[in-house]
């Protein structure tokens, strides 16, 4: 970091929430020599979760914190190829991922959790042991003409201020700190979509690590690998989603976010789907503990930065999962802002860039997720022919698919030969 740009703080930067945004922020500010103090509210940390993809413009920005090929293939696997297919068991779109469709680096399948942990272990072991509170929430802030003063309790009843130079809110869905910065915010926004979550021992298909989507919007099926076959048996992890779309008049009633299921909740509604190429119903009732899950996000807000205090990942911009890129961005949001500091010093005019360079752009992929996604793709297909067809061409011309594909990936940041040519987002000479 150019010691010139460096303000004279209060305090080390203080990251509230151990998630992946959180974790990659802290690697990322050590990387620059910036002190910083993470709070997680959990008393243990532990590889909870679902299957998740990292995009190649994620996996960029784990490469240059030398978390490299080695590492994420022993927590992964390198997906080959994204898939989509229509009702009657027929391709609709396929493309190759990763290095196998030209981008410089790859796309990973890995556990949500075991992404995690590798970060968590990865801070401790450069930051040391006091980096991370454990039993520590953050429930509030109050900027000061130094920094930033924070409120957090502990799992044993106390209450501590600390004084902070800045604050950075990786603190989830369900972030006090947006709360505070945002009183007004609506409440989580359910679309009606509802989703069952779980793994499977499987044989994988297709190209051995194909991520595809099979269905509508009114009801689908995701299964892509997340470990290696075993060379033995021939099974992989198969993570999986079922989801359903449903009235959503009345919002979400249910009250739990996330919850333990039952297969009889869901089965019924693809009790029809089988195809020669995978046994739905033999994946769908061979994990041994399944989730439930509303498809939910928030409605952007004009501006993640309060002085000193910035929102960063769910926080910020909590989003549909229909895009794989909900992770991918919390770890771009922590280099992006890493690279503010570098550049502008520990102070409020870092987060001011940081909030002019994405806040507007990924408030638009959060909407542009609402409208499916990639997943637009067999929408639109079910307008065209109910997702039944003889010659894909014959409906639904490829140019017309590429199009559409092509427009999510520029929205999102991932698109190849941008992402390919784009400069380091924290080039060597910045840290």
């Amino acid at each position: 970091m150019n010691s010139n740009n460096t303000t004279a703080s209060q305090g080390p930067v203080i990251i509230a929430g151990g998630g992946i945004g959180g974790l990659s922020l802290a690697l990322t500010l050590h990387q620059i020599g910036v002190p910083c103090l993470v709070f997680e509210s959990v008393a243990t940390v532990k590889a909870l979760g679902v299957g998740i993809n990292i995009q190649p413009n994620a996996v960029r920005e784990l490469y240059a914190l030398g978390l490299g090929a080695e590492v994420l293939d022993s927590i992964g696997l390198q997906v080959q190829e994204w898939a989509l297919v229509g009702l009657n068991g027929k391709d609709v779109y396929a493309e190759p991922r990763g290095l196998a469709a030209g981008y410089h680096w790859p796309q990973y399948a890995v556990h949500r959790g075991e992404l995690q942990m590798l970060l968590y272990r990865t801070v401790l072991e450069r930051l040391g042991a006091d980096s991370i509170k454990t039993g520590h929430k953050v429930t509030g802030y109050q900027n000061t003409d130094a920094g930033v003063m924070v409120s957090v309790s502990t799992t044993t009843g106390e209450t501590l201020e600390v004084a902070g130079s800045l604050l950075i809110a990786a603190d989830g869905l369900h972030s006090t700190i947006r709360a505070q910065m945002h009183p007004q915010q609506p409440p989580i926004h359910w679309g009606g979509a509802v989703m069952w979550r779980g793994t499977t021992q499987g044989v994988p298909i297709r190209s051995g690590a194909s991520f595809v989507g099979l269905g509508t919007h009114r009801q689908r099926i995701v299964f892509y690998p997340i470990s290696p076959a075993d060379p033995t048996t021939g099974l992989a992890l198969i993570n999986w989603i079922a989801e359903v779309t449903m009235d959503n008049a009345q919002g979400w009633t249910q009250g739990d976010w996330n919850k333990q299921a039952e297969l009889a909740d869901f089965i019924h509604h693809f009790e029809d789907w089988n195809y020669a190429w995978v046994d739905i119903q033999a994946m769908l009732r061979g994990a041994q503990d399944v989730y439930e899950y509303p498809m939910i996000d928030r409605d952007p807000v004009p501006t993640w930065v309060d002085n000193h205090v910035v929102l960063l990942g769910d926080a910020a911009h909590v989003m549909y999962p229909t895009g794989s890129n909900g992770a991918s961005q919390a770890i771009v949001d922590a280099r992006v802002l890493g690279a503010a500091i570098a550049e502008y010093g520990i102070n409020a005019k870092a987060l001011a860039a940081f909030n002019e360079q994405l806040c507007e752009s990924i408030s638009a992929v959060v909407l542009r997720n609402r409208g499916a996604g990639p997943f637009a793709i067999l929408n639109e297909l079910d307008k065209r022919c109910g997702g039944l067809f003889d010659n894909i061409e014959d409906v639904f011309p490829k140019v017309e698919r590429q199009a559409m594909m092509a427009q999510y990936k520029a929205a999102a940041g991932f698109a190849i030969e941008a992402l390919n040519a784009a400069p380091e987002i924290l080039a060597p000479d910045r840290t």
